[in-house]
């Protein structure tokens, strides 16, 4: 296991395509989709490109030279601070990106396959924030079932209120594809069962609060679509509740997805911070739908 220090990109950074906000935490959640390293490039560059993304956490990175090209091409790109976990055996990844350097990388609180789950505390505006990536395994193959994928997730909901009370008083946002769906969804999928529900159903009861829910709660949206066209929200953006009412814009982007970059859609936040630090409990004015 790496440790946060190893973890940190030491390539010299390029300028910066977009300017860091100070008022606002601008992330965006990406699938890397295992890119080879010419794809990788590819990503790096809309990555950076999007005015949206001073912070960039991506699912499904390759440990090999794909996610080698990504954390290279991200640094290149203007990206500070790379975060991008070793894991010590083949494996995917999960990795956080940040155009500022006013970054540090805190010890996962997720203890199973903890490559996949990096967690970090991000200065904007003088204002700390907690960031938690994540990657949950797929099912798997026949004779491993939902091993790995269950004991991710028991993992993920043991740690969530250990990461709520690391970051006390300060917004904390957990980004990742999830591999499951939410109750209630539409369309139907009969395949995910009661332990993959409950495990959404976690993040609400650990404290946390499903950004794009908070806006838009009856809205039919998908980040991932099957052979047969039928979509599925994978990818999911959860805020502290304390912090939700700070949501000013969160939603799905299909672009990229669109121009062969991944096969997900990207999902986009944007959290308003107070005018000065300290002011946590002061709401903005107006919410951006």
């Amino acid at each position: 296991m790496t440790s946060p220090a190893e973890q940190l990109s030491l390539i010299t950074a390029g300028g910066p395509a977009h300017r860091p906000a100070a008022d606002a935490v601008r992330l965006l959640l990406f699938n890397a989709q295992h890119a080879s390293a010419e794809r990788s490039r590819r990503q790096a560059e809309w990555i950076a490109g999007q005015e949206g993304a001073d912070i960039a956490v991506l699912t499904e990175g390759s440990s090999t030279r794909g996610g080698e090209a990504l954390v290279t091409a991200l640094t290149e790109r203007g990206y500070a601070t790379v975060i991008a976990p070793q894991p010590s055996t083949p494996d995917y990844r999960t990795v956080i990106a940040c155009r500022s350097s006013d970054v540090q990388p805190v010890p996962s609180p997720v203890t199973v396959t903890p490559h996949r789950a990096p967690a970090a505390r991000v200065t904007v505006g003088g204002h700390d924030i907690g960031v938690l990536g994540l990657y949950v395994p797929s099912r798997g193959p026949k004779d491993q079932r939902n091993v790995a994928k269950r004991a991710f997730q028991e993992s993920v909901t043991e740690s969530l209120p250990l990461l709520l009370a690391s970051f006390p008083d300060m917004p904390v946002i957990v980004a990742g594809d999830l591999n499951v769906i939410e109750p209630g969804h539409q369309p139907p999928h009969k395949v995910f069962g009661r332990w993959e529900y409950a495990f959404y159903d976690s993040f609400q009861a650990a404290g946390l609060t499903d950004a794009f829910r908070h806006l838009h709660p009856d809205k039919i949206a998908h980040s991932w679509f099957g052979r047969s066209g039928s979509g599925f929200r994978f990818d999911h953006l959860f805020v502290s509740t304390p912090h939700a009412e700070r949501v000013l814009a969160c939603d799905y982007d299909q672009e990229a997805r669109e121009a062969g970059l991944t096969d997900h859609a990207v999902m986009t936040l944007r959290l308003g911070l107070p005018s000065t630090p300290g002011e946590q409990g002061e709401a903005p004015a107006k919410r951006a739908d």
